[in-house]
C-alpha cells in the first residue's frame, strides 16, 4: 500500500489558491417532528428555534480531486452560528462530530443545546457536512449485506459467507463512482476546511473534533500548521488510526468496562441478584452467554432472539446505560418467554429513534477503507477474532470477525501526522471503549499538545458535561490548558432510565 505524507508544499499551496466565495442562502426549515427526531423535548423548541434564527447556511465549491483543480467541482455544505458578541468576536471555530461519515451541519446547534452553551458567545461556530456526507455532494451505495445471523456463535462457514458478501458489496460500491469515492479522504476534508477558512476571511481557524474528528484535526494541523489556531480533540484516535483497529487494546477496553459494570452490579445485588462480588457477576454473565448460545430464546411479541451475542451487547455498554442493561441481564436470568421481559423488549425490541441522515454509511466506509492498509483477508481476521473470543468470553463477541474493507478496490493511502507548533488539547476518557484511553496519550506522543483526562467511559462526552464544557469554552476564549475534566458520573441508583 502506498503512503500519503501530508504537510507537503502542495498542501501548503492549497491556502494560496484562489478560493470561491461561500454561497449563503436560506436555511432548511425544521418541523417539530424533525426536532423530536433530533432528540429535543418540546420545552427546548423555543431555544432551538432562536438559535436557528441566528444560523446562516451555505455551500462552497471545491475540487473533487485537488491534483486536478480545474477539473470537476463538488459542493460542501456548511452552516455558521454567528457569535453572539460580534464586537468581541475571536474568530471561527470549525466542528466535526466524528464517524467517519458524521454530519456536522447542525453541530453548532447541538453543541450549544447539549452542554456547551456559551461556546457561541465569541466564536462563529462552523458546522460542515464533509464531502460525501449529508447535504454535500455524495454517492449512496445500496445497503451492505445484512442477512439475519443465525442464533449462537458464528461458525467459520457462516463467517466465510459474510466475508464473500462483503467483498461483493465493496466491489459494487466502489464501482458506483470510482473517481468520487476515491477522493473521500481525510486530507481532502482538511483541504476543504482550509478553503472554507479562506472564504470566511479568517487568517486562522480553530477546531473542535470528536472521535474521527480528532484524526481530521491532527491531519489538518499537519497539513496547514500556519492556518490553524486553537484546537481541542476529544476521544482521540491513535496516530496510525486504522492499523489494527480491533486489536487487544480495543477489545480489552470493552472487557475492562464490563468488569466495572460487574462490580457496580455486585454492589446492588439486592436489586439484580447476579452476585455479591465482581467475580460472581462475571461468572454469572459468562454462564448466560454459554446457556443462551446452547438454547437461544425467541418471543411471540417481538422479533428478537436472545443468544450469547445479545448478552455481550448488554455487557458492553457505557455506564450511562448500566441500570437498563443490568435490568436486562436480571430479566434474562431464567427467562422462559413466550413474551419478552419488559426491559429486554424496551432495550432491544425496537429500532433506536433518531435522525437517520446524521451518518452517511457509504462515506464512512470510504473514508475508512481509502486509508486502512491493515490486512483484510478472511484468514487473518478470523484467527484474530477466535483469539478475542478465547481471551474475552463475554465481550469478545462485540468485535467484528470480518474486515469492513474486504474487497475494497481502491489502494489504501494512510496519511501521516507529526508535531507542529500551536495550541492543542487532547481529552481522553479513562474507561471508554470506542476510542480507548490509551489512544489519546499515543496520539499526543506523536503530535504534541496537552493531555486532559476525563474520568468517565462516555465517548465524546467532554462538551456534554457542563464542568468540562466550561473548560473547553475557557480554552478557546483564553488559551488556558487543563489536564483534568469532569465526566459523566456513574449512575448511583438502580433506576431504569428512559431510552434515548
Amino acid at each position: 500500500m502506498s503512503s500519503l505524507t501530508v504537510g507537503t508544499p502542495a498542501a501548503a499551496a492549497d491556502s494560496r489558491a484562489r478560493t470561491p466565495a461561500i454561497a449563503w442562502g436560506k436555511c432548511p426549515e425544521f418541523s417539530d417532528e424533525n426536532l423530536r427526531k433530533m432528540g429535543y423535548k418540546e420545552d427546548q423548541f423555543a431555544a432551538v428555534r432562536k438559535l436557528l434564527g441566528r444560523m446562516d447556511c451555505g455551500t462552497i465549491g471545491v475540487p473533487q480531486d485537488y491534483e486536478d483543480r480545474g477539473g470537476k467541482q463538488i459542493i460542501v455544505a456548511l452552516t455558521r452560528l454567528k457569535a453572539a458578541d460580534q464586537k468581541n468576536r475571536l474568530g471561527s471555530l470549525a466542528l466535526n462530530p466524528g464517524g467517519p461519515g458524521g454530519s456536522g451541519y447542525l453541530m453548532p446547534l447541538n453543541l450549544v443545546m447539549r452542554g456547551a452553551a456559551g461556546l457561541d458567545e465569541r466564536y462563529d461556530l462552523i458546522g460542515i457536512d464533509p464531502r460525501g456526507v449529508g447535504r454535500s455532494t455524495k454517492v449512496t451505495c445500496p445497503d451492505g449485506p445484512r442477512g439475519k445471523p443465525s442464533p449462537g456463535p458464528i461458525t467459520e462457514e457462516q463467517a466465510k459467507k459474510t466475508y464473500a458478501d462483503m467483498v461483493a458489496w465493496s466491489k459494487q460500491c466502489t464501482q458506483q463512482d470510482l473517481a468520487f469515492i476515491g477522493q473521500l479522504t481525510t486530507p481532502n476534508v482538511a483541504r476543504d476546511i482550509d478553503r472554507i477558512r479562506a472564504a470566511l476571511g479568517d487568517r486562522k481557524i480553530s477546531f473542535f473534533g470528536v472521535s474521527w474528528g480528532t484524526w481530521l484535526g491532527a491531519v489538518m494541523r499537519t497539513m496547514f500548521p500556519g492556518n490553524v489556531d486553537r484546537m481541542w480533540l476529544d476521544s482521540s484516535t491513535p496516530p496510525d488510526i486504522w492499523k489494527g483497529f480491533w486489536t487487544t487494546t480495543h477489545t480489552d477496553a470493552v472487557d475492562r468496562n464490563f468488569q466495572r459494570m460487574a462490580a457496580w452490579m455486585a454492589e446492588r445485588d439486592d436489586t439484580y441478584g447476579l452476585g455479591t462480588s465482581k467475580r460472581q457477576v462475571v461468572a454469572a454473565v459468562e454462564d448466560m452467554v454459554a446457556s443462551y448460545d446452547a438454547e437461544p430464546l425467541t418471543f411471540t411479541d417481538v422479533d428478537l432472539t436472545v443468544d450469547g451475542a445479545l448478552i455481550a451487547q448488554a455487557a458492553g455498554r457505557p455506564s450511562t446505560q448500566w441500570p437498563m442493561m443490568a435490568q436486562v441481564l436480571k430479566e434474562l436470568t431464567g427467562a422462559k418467554g413466550p413474551v419478552a421481559p419488559p426491559t429486554v423488549k424496551k432495550a432491544f425490541g425496537d429500532p433506536p429513534a433518531g435522525d437517520e441522515t446524521q451518518t452517511d454509511k457509504t462515506a464512512g466506509r470510504a473514508f475508512h477503507c481509502n486509508e486502512d492498509s491493515s490486512p483484510s483477508t478472511f484468514a487473518s481476521n478470523w484467527k484474530d477474532y477466535q483469539q478475542r473470543l478465547k481471551d474475552y468470553p463475554v465481550t469478545g463477541r462485540t468485535s467484528p470477525f470480518v474486515h469492513m474493507c474486504a474487497g475494497w478496490l481502491l489502494p489504501a493511502k494512510p496519511p501521516t501526522v507529526r508535531p507542529v507548533s500551536g495550541s492543542l488539547v487532547l481529552s481522553g476518557h479513562r474507561y471508554e471503549t470506542q476510542t480507548p484511553y490509551e489512544w489519546t496519550p499515543a496520539m499526543r506522543a506523536v503530535i504534541g499538545g496537552t493531555l486532559a483526562t476525563v474520568n468517565d467511559d462516555v465517548h465524546g462526552s467532554a462538551a456534554q458535561v457542563p464542568g468540562c464544557a466550561a473548560k473547553i469554552i475557557d480554552y478557546f476564549e483564553t488559551g488556558k490548558h487543563t489536564t483534568t475534566c469532569p465526566g459523566k458520573p456513574v449512575p448511583a441508583s438502580a433506576q431504569t432510565p428512559q431510552r434515548g
